[in-house]
């Protein structure tokens, strides 16, 4: 099997951009989504596991990574979530896929939310981790949480303020808000973090990061709240995973949360922060080797079940 930094990103023409990805495994597809201020190498360390059971396609959101970097639009059209799901729909038909499994950490999770109420034909089932609902997030917003996401606030300010900021040092900016969680730099490792740093110094990266941020305070949130007014919900299995020292878990009711506007719900915290996949990548296998529902193999760790 090819290691995961010896596979190659290719770029696949989608929605009207290109959107960078490595492809591999065999079996049923799964998509693969990354978070702020990552790239699809965040799955490095789960790669092996999941190709056994998978074919998995890891990708770059719109704004980050090799993906394309839309110009800003007034209104942040161009990096809503809506967008960004049509980005991932178009990836995967690209591909040969018109239904799939997700695996969603953070910004990417965000988008596989929206992926899976605007395309329910294509999402068979979704796991999400640490995050609640952008809208229930914003409405709950407290001091402790607003201190510990600054930047969900700081980089909605108006351009040019935050792109200018971060263009100064965008690998300073990077590593201040990977660092400033618990454990610090130590979770990841070096050819992964030479990748983050290597993409955040692309042109177009701080506007793509604060457009996706911009367009969660405004469009997204809009798309949101109309979409609950009309009923709208997720009808497919969801399983909702947190670190169980990081922020998510300590101000929401996340399983709550999602019990609201979701019919099939389960989850629970796992021994990390944050960034899940690259702090307890053995302990999010097996949530998805259950969720998932492949065979469970010798050499994979036991699996243990949370609550539906």
């Amino acid at each position: 099997m090819t290691a995961f930094f010896d596979l190659p990103v290719r770029r696949f023409k989608a929605n009207g951009i290109e959107i960078a990805a490595r492809v591999g495994g065999s079996g049923p597809p799964l998509l693969l989504l990354h978070g702020h201020p990552q790239t699809h190498a965040i799955w490095h360390r789960v790669w092996p596991a999941l190709t056994r059971h998978r074919t998995c396609v890891a990708a770059d959101l719109r704004g980050y990574g090799d993906s394309d970097k839309p110009a800003a639009s007034a209104d942040h059209a161009a990096h809503s979530k809506r967008e960004m799901a049509a980005d991932m729909v178009g990836l995967m038909r690209a591909l040969g896929h018109e239904r799939f499994e997700v695996l969603a950490h953070d910004r990417g999770a965000r988008v596989a939310h929206r992926l899976a109420l605007d395309h329910p034909a294509a999402v068979s089932r979704m796991m999400l981790l640490d995050i609640a609902p952008t809208l229930d997030m914003y409405e709950g917003t407290t001091r402790a949480f607003a201190q510990a996401y600054f930047h969900w606030f700081w980089l909605i300010q108006p351009a040019p303020l935050p792109e200018t900021m971060i263009e100064r040092d965008p690998v300073f900016y990077l590593r201040s808000v990977m660092g400033g969680r618990p454990g610090g730099l130590a979770h990841f490792s070096a050819e992964a973090m030479a990748e983050y740093e290597r993409t955040a110094r692309l042109p177009g990266w701080a506007t793509g990061i604060c457009e996706d941020y911009r367009a969660s305070a405004t469009l997204d949130l809009e798309h949101d709240r109309a979409g609950r007014a009309a009923g709208e919900r997720l009808r497919l299995p969801l399983r909702v995973l947190w670190g169980e020292r990081g922020a998510v878990g300590r101000n929401f009711d996340v399983l709550g949360l999602w019990r609201r506007i979701a019919d099939e719900v389960s989850g629970g915290a796992l021994p990390g922060a944050h960034y899940l996949a690259e702090e307890c990548p053995d302990a999010l296998l097996e949530q998805a080797g259950e969720f998932f529902g492949w065979r469970q193999e010798p050499r994979d760790p036991p699996m243990r079940l949370f609550p539906g």
